[in-house]
């Protein structure tokens, strides 16, 4: 006798065609769900952009750039001397920034972009406690808030240090990537980081030192010899012959330092045109044209989707519920489940 090898297909077991019957019968709700979310998302969308960017539950916002060089040294004595001597030095090493022989300077141009110096520094400038109505523990919340919008990254590759900022006025971004470059730059120079820099400095405050002295004698000379012509007696020509020999000497000498000074001032100018600053500026922030975001269109497309797999399952589970209240048996489950 043969046995029936048949496998009989379990009761509860759903094909393909049940799911496409139940998809079917319910197309309605599944195409008018998603065309509705198609076109809120679409309204929104548009709302988004006709509202005022203070107003608008999604506005456009900008980012400008800057971009700098940032040249490393050979070696980081200069740099930890300078991070020490400053009181940096314990400051740079909670943010990560090696004091000691191996720091560098983007490191440092790392942590100066994110410090509370900065950062405090910024919200001055532009009272950004007003400007974002900050009513309760200023500091930490202007801080926090600059944080999510101040950005710097360090390129190791080509040795190229950008940062950005990103908010809906775009001039009003570009001022603080402005005044972020600046302020950075001032520190480097205030670390005395950059030699030629400082050198250059100096010799620009001597030189026009040396040039009004040199202008004061001048004009003690004139005074003095002004004064032979009225009425100074004999015994007086040889004291006033005397302070003019003087202040003729001192002019000679002063002169000398001038043209010295000059002299070290177009040599150091010659050779820092030959050598790449620390911190060189290479791009400015302009006022962008062009949104960074919100991408509204990708928004719409997940929006869409999203209604469509809602709609769905929204489907399946009416389905469902539908098959359980035409069972008598699970029916009878859920009130003994009820009654106990």
């Amino acid at each position: 006798m043969e046995e029936n090898t048949q496998v009989q297909q379990p009761e509860d077991e759903i094909s393909l065609i049940d799911l496409f019957a139940v998809l079917l019968h319910y197309k309605w709700m599944i195409i008018i769900t998603t065309v509705l979310a198609m076109i809120g998302a679409v309204v929104f969308s548009i709302y988004t952009i006709m509202a005022d960017p203070e107003k608008s539950p999604m506005p456009n916002y900008f980012t400008p750039k800057a971009q700098m060089l940032i040249k490393e040294n050979s070696s980081g004595g200069g740099l930890s001397a300078a991070l020490s001597s400053s009181g940096l030095g314990s400051l740079a090493g909670l943010a990560g920034v090696n004091v000691g022989g191996g720091s560098t300077n983007s490191s440092l141009a790392t942590f100066l972009a994110s410090s509370n110096m900065l950062l405090d520094a910024v919200t001055e400038k532009f009272g950004l406690i007003e400007k974002y109505k900050i009513e309760e523990h200023l500091k930490a919340n202007s801080r926090k808030i600059l944080k999510q919008s101040l950005k710097a990254e360090f390129d190791d590759s080509n040795g190229i240090f950008t940062v950005s900022f990103t908010d809906i006025d775009p001039e009003f971004a570009q001022s603080v990537v402005n005044f972020v470059v600046d302020w950075m730059s001032d520190k480097f120079i205030e670390l005395g980081l950059d030699n030629n820099k400082i050198q250059k400095e100096n010799l620009e405050r001597n030189i026009q030192s040396s040039y009004n002295e040199i202008l004061r004698i001048e004009r003690e000379v004139k005074k003095l010899g002004a004064s032979v012509g009225y009425g100074n007696s004999a015994w007086d020509i040889p004291s006033i012959t005397t302070g003019s020999a003087k202040l003729q000497l001192e002019l000679d000498a002063q002169k000398q330092v001038y043209t010295q000074l000059k002299t070290q001032y177009e040599l150091l100018k010659v050779q820092m045109q030959s050598e790449a600053p620390i911190f060189q500026i290479l791009e400015r922030p302009e006022i962008p044209d062009l949104k960074a975001g919100p991408s509204r269109g990708k928004l719409c497309i997940i929006i869409t989707f999203a209604a469509f797999f809602l709609s769905v399952f929204l489907a399946f589970a009416l389905n469902a519920w539908k098959n359980i209240k035409n069972d008598p048996v699970a029916v009878e489950k859920l009130q003994l489940k009820k009654k106990n």
